[in-house]
């Protein structure tokens, strides 16, 4: 039965993909919702492309609901080119998906976190792996659920290591700092999984090609979609060696902590354009003397994580 209410919050792109898979199958999780965001790609885009991702893992019952459309500081947003050239124009490698027969929620995705975290609490667990948008906007309305989310566990982030698109900057605390900022001075029960454990979760083609050879229609997409992430890395020189499991390891981080090594450590995001020290996640001087409310992913046990997730990924496609 499963344990933990979870809420992803997606800019679906293809790692979102990896995530969504394994937060449907785990037995562990009662996914209740996921909320839209951008950053991969479009809002809406994104909010589409889990929708037919949903219907493809036979998942149709998971609502989907719209974010933030944009950063908090900006009245719109492009997709930046890098982020087409991994993930693809559409976000999902340029595969067309069968369009899910169900429509996206009208329910704000914001209301909705903020209408769960009061109703479940302590049981909720809510995994953003894009920008920190929606969860600062839902702040910004009702600043109690930062105590009342039983754990945030979010993708972004670089403490030990470079960043991926400035030598300090994460690419979802990129889109966002000032949200980010405020979401990690703010809430509560916050565990960051970044670059400094993520880039150490790789999967190759022989990964995939076992999904292929599950000879169902979710093991091939799902093998064409990660396929086409291997090779942006590749092409790109991000890693020549497979594709790094981002989304995937927060997702299983936030139901099994023991997959990482942590250290605790309040932090905040800069975001001073003037020095141009900007999207840094980096401990808060001004918390140092308090008692932790966030932790800070820098060890992972990468072979069991990514055999566990093989094992799952195969159990969802074979269907």
């Amino acid at each position: 039965m499963a344990s933990t209410k979870m809420i992803l919050d997606l800019d679906t792109g293809v790692d979102d993909a990896l995530a969504l898979a394994l937060a449907v199958c785990d037995p562990r999780v009662d996914l209740i919702g996921v909320i839209a965001s951008y950053g991969n790609t479009l809002m809406k885009t994104a909010a589409q492309n889990t929708l037919d991702l949903l219907h493809l893992l036979h998942a149709d019952e998971v609502p989907v609901y719209l974010g933030e459309s944009q950063a908090s500081t900006v009245n719109d947003f492009e997709v930046m080119p890098i982020s087409k050239a991994i993930h693809g124009d559409n976000g999902v490698g340029n595969i067309l998906l069968e369009k899910s027969p169900r429509s996206i929620e009208k329910e704000s995705g914001i209301q909705f976190l903020i209408n769960m975290a009061h109703q479940y609490q302590d049981e909720l667990v809510y995994v953003p792996t894009g920008p920190l948008t929606n969860l600062a906007k839902a702040l910004q309305i009702d600043p109690k659920i930062a105590k009342l989310i039983g754990n945030t566990t979010l993708m972004g982030g670089a403490l030990t290591v470079p960043g991926n698109v400035t030598p300090f900057t994460e690419a979802n605390i990129n889109q966002d700092p000032q949200a980010a900022d405020q979401v990690f001075t703010a809430q509560e029960h916050l565990t960051m999984v970044g670059l400094d454990v993520t880039l150490r979760t790789l999967l190759t083609k022989a990964h995939t090609k076992k999904w292929r050879d599950l000879g169902t229609k979710a093991g091939q997409t799902y093998a064409d979609l990660m396929d086409y992430y291997i090779d942006a890395y590749d092409n790109l020189g991000i890693d020549h060696r497979g594709a790094a499991l981002h989304d995937p390891l927060a997702v299983a981080v936030a139901i099994d902590p023991s997959y990482v090594m942590t250290i605790s450590l309040n932090m905040r995001v800069t975001h001073d354009q003037k020095t141009k020290d900007y999207g840094r996640t980096i401990g808060d001087r001004e918390r140092l003397l308090e008692p932790p409310t966030t932790k800070v992913a820098v060890g992972v046990k990468s072979e069991r994580f990514v055999h566990d997730f093989m094992d799952f990924m195969i159990a969802v496609l074979k269907n």
